[in-house]
């Protein structure tokens, strides 16, 4: 009787594995299966360390020293070189020049608009690319004829690593700010772009009414990777509102399908209170004075800030709950736009404190918020308070989001590390925010100012 031969197999497995990360790393597999890795891993860092559990708590420490005196001195010139984020329109943003004080006409308006020639764009496939699909929808309704992909090489770079994909340099950028996608229609394209704060609903109709559609930016909850409520920032095309029915026809570039959706005004307005009702405006260069008509007194940028500071102050006295935090950082990004930067320190301050009392039973805290909007940096640095900005940005780097990579944190603590007499740190940082957004103006002239190549 023949003895039976029994194979171990075992062997297969390590052979089996490097045949699998061989196929991953084919381009058409990985550009498919690259984000759901990441999903995966950021799914198991937030179980472990829940972000919404990070709360910061500010110290309202300021530098008095003769020499951080002399030091704050230099940081206002820097303002001059900062972008200004989500807070206000960067120096390309149209002004009215000559033409005279708009006003707003009392032309009553339809019931009804529903722009036609909108050409629907999603993100899908590509690393948090709402931005560039959203203002590839608004610059092809002009007929401009480039694509997301050719907004993202502008305005989302990435690392500038060239043995990767663009699509994989590019993800490492978690968000595209509003003066960034200004500035990418101002300075690439024969279009023009503005941004305000303190939009509210007529506005709206009445530039759908003229033709023109807007860009707003907003907040929305749905449920992480771990199954919790979570907010998250999001632009949203608007290019019609029905009032029979209620809404806004918006153009989602997130959801399935995103096309022609209606976005009840409730919801619309809740969404985009939490940033400070911003909106843009994109057009063909010869209606610009058509535009700022429609506007009115928001064609006034300061008019803008100062009316959505009294909309925070009204908000702050009949809201109440979690949506309140908003209304309070409203009143600080506000006061930012405005450039009073110690009264919007103590406006953050106080959403701040609203924040640690947050009531999670209803959701999350709304940790992604120095993601989208990063007024407290400047509020706080510009108040000489450096601890603060480097305690505010080490708790959004560290605690709230899974790999450091936020271009803007990284650069205000890097400057309130050398306010601080930390300047290897300070460079350090710089050098990070490079990583993230090759060639980004404000870090290749932080270094630059230290004699320092980037």
């Amino acid at each position: 009787m023949k003895k039976k031969v029994k194979f171990n197999n075992y062997w297969l497995i390590p052979l089996a594995l490097a045949f699998a990360v061989g196929v991953y790393f084919i381009p058409p597999v990985h550009s498919r299966l690259a984000w759901r890795v990441d999903e995966l891993r950021t799914k198991v860092i937030y179980y472990f360390n829940p972000p919404s559990e990070a709360v910061f708590q500010p110290s309202g420490e300021t530098a008095l020293t003769i020499e951080t005196a002399v030091l704050t001195a230099r940081a206002e010139f820097l303002l001059t070189l900062t972008p200004q984020a989500t807070i206000a329109p960067s120096t390309e943003t149209p002004t009215p020049g000559a033409t005279p004080t708009p006003t707003v006409t009392s032309t009553p308006l339809p019931g009804s608009v529903i722009l036609p020639g909108v050409v629907y764009v999603d993100q899908h496939e590509r690393w948090n690319y709402c931005g560039p699909a959203n203002l590839t929808m608004a610059l092809n309704f002009w007929g401009w004829t480039g694509n997301r992909d050719d907004v993202a090489r502008v305005v989302k770079p990435g690392n500038g690593n060239l043995r990767d994909s663009f699509i994989e340099q590019s993800k490492s950028d978690k968000n595209v700010m509003p003066y960034e996608m200004v500035d990418f229609v101002n300075e690439n394209t024969e279009y023009r772009a503005l941004m305000r704060n303190g939009g509210d609903e007529n506005l709206v109709k009445r530039l759908l009414a003229a033709g023109f559609p807007v860009l707003v930016e907003k907040g929305y909850y749905e449920r992480d990777a771990n199954g919790k409520i979570s907010w998250l920032g999001h632009y949203l095309f608007t290019t019609g509102y029905d009032d029979a029915r209620g809404g806004f026809i918006v153009q989602d570039a997130y959801v399935k399908p995103g096309k022609d959706l209606l976005s009840k005004y409730t919801d619309y307005l809740d969404g985009w209170r939490t940033f400070n009702y911003l909106f843009m405006v994109i057009y063909p260069a010869d209606r610009e004075n058509e535009v700022l008509n429609l506007l009115g007194p928001w064609s006034d940028e300061k008019w803008a800030s100062q009316h959505a500071l009294e909309l925070a102050e009204k908000d702050i006295k009949t809201l109440n709950g979690n949506n309140l935090f908003f209304a309070m950082y409203n009143k600080g990004s506000s006061h930012v736009a405005l450039q009073q930067y110690p009264d919007a320190a103590t406006a953050y301050d106080q959403a701040f404190t609203n924040y640690s009392k947050w009531d999670v039973e209803k959701g999350d805290r709304p940790y992604r918020i120095l993601w989208y909007q990063t007024g407290p940096y400047f509020a706080y640095y510009y108040s000489a308070r450096y601890s603060d900005v480097i305690s505010l940005a080490n708790t959004t780097l560290n605690e709230t989001i899974s790999t450091p990579t936020l271009e803007e944190s990284l650069l205000w603590r890097g400057r309130a590390y050398y306010m601080s007499g930390n300047t290897q740190a300070a460079v350090d940082d710089y050098r990070a925010a490079l990583k993230v957004h090759v060639n980004w103006l404000p870090a290749v002239q932080a270094l630059q100012d230290l004699g320092l190549q980037p």
